[in-house]
C-alpha cells in the first residue's frame, strides 16, 4: 500500500503535467499562427518590392528638400 502523501503527491504532479500539455499545445498553435502572418508578410512586402518601378529612388528622400505647397 502506498503512503496517501506520495498518492497527493503524484496527483498534484500529474495536474501540474496536464496543465503543461495544454499550455505547450497552445504555444505550439501561437508559434504556428504567427509563422502564417510572417509568410503572409513577406509574400506582402515581395509584392510591394516588385510593384515598385524600377526607377524610383532607392534612397530615401528628406522632407527638408521639400517645399511645401503654400510656397
Amino acid at each position: 500500500m502506498q503512503d496517501p502523501n506520495t498518492d497527493d503527491r503524484l496527483t498534484r504532479l500529474e495536474e501540474k503535467f496536464g496543465y503543461a500539455e495544454d499550455l505547450l499545445e497552445a504555444l505550439n498553435m501561437l508559434v504556428a499562427q504567427q509563422q502564417q502572418q510572417i509568410d503572409w508578410l513577406r509574400r506582402e512586402l515581395e509584392e510591394l518590392r516588385r510593384q515598385r518601378p524600377a526607377d524610383a529612388p532607392s534612397a530615401p528622400r528628406s522632407l527638408f528638400d521639400e517645399l511645401p505647397p503654400h510656397y
